[in-house]
């Protein structure tokens, strides 16, 4: 099911998290694109396989999700709610929308760190010479979502590296207040954008850390939803 658009903020007494009720669920997968003229963008090789896996394997688990997706090529998962957006403002104020009711976010989307400070109007012609586009910073969707969360909701980042990826995605989950970070490498041929495979490295408080993988991006989310239930109920006992 796919639903158009955005939606107002839900009561956040609709789910909130009892060990012996199934979870609300909100994912965000796939890439952004921040447009400097009407058919050229900045976006990223992200196709969203990682996000849409853990919404099937949450569904499958017995959780409601809600998937906020980039611009993919993807059929939606059977029976989640699908909420297609396309640049990073527009996945920012879908999730704001829909943060309220969840109790777990699972933040899989490769948002652009930046955008064209403008956008052309028109299609920009070439004229032989050299462009300059100005970028800005895109707002952290997770960080100011951290900083009105509830105390039951448990947040979990993705961290895509090209190096250190221990210690940057470490970093990462202190700076954005997360619960747990997944960290995986996306350089060189085994990177795991476009890949049907993947390997994550959860990292979490208290020195938490659990290896996933490498295995079918399918295998992978299924263990990641039992991990987050795991940690969930662990936390809630």
């Amino acid at each position: 099911m796919a639903a158009i658009g955005f939606i107002g903020h839900l009561p956040s007494f609709i789910c909130h998290l009892q060990p012996t009720l199934s979870l609300r669920c909100l994912i965000t997968a796939g890439p952004t694109r921040e447009f400097f003229d009407p058919v050229r963008f900045i976006s990223n090789p992200s196709t969203g396989k990682m996000g849409f896996a853990l919404a099937t394997a949450a569904k499958e688990a017995g959780w409601s999700v809600d998937l906020v997706a980039g611009p993919v090529s993807l059929s939606d998962p059977a029976g989640v709610m699908v909420y297609p957006v396309v640049t990073a403002a527009e996945m920012q104020r879908q999730t704001d929308a829909l943060f309220g009711a969840c109790d777990v976010l699972i933040m899989t989307a490769a948002v652009s760190d930046w955008r064209p400070k403008s956008t052309a109007p028109q299609k920009m012609k070439k004229d032989g010479q050299g462009l300059t586009v100005e970028l800005e910073p895109v707002p952290d969707i997770v960080t100011a979502l951290a900083e009105e969360r509830r105390t039951d909701q448990f947040l979990v980042g993705f961290a895509a590296e090209t190096e250190n990826v221990e210690a940057n995605a470490l970093d990462k989950l202190e700076r954005k207040g997360l619960d747990l970070i997944a960290a995986n490498s996306v350089a060189g041929s085994e990177g795991a954008f476009g890949s049907d495979h993947n390997k994550l490295i959860l990292l979490g408080r208290n020195g938490f850390r659990e290896v996933l993988g490498p295995a079918s991006k399918a295998a992978v989310a299924r263990q990641l939803i039992d991990v987050i239930a795991r940690l969930v109920a662990a936390r809630a006992s």
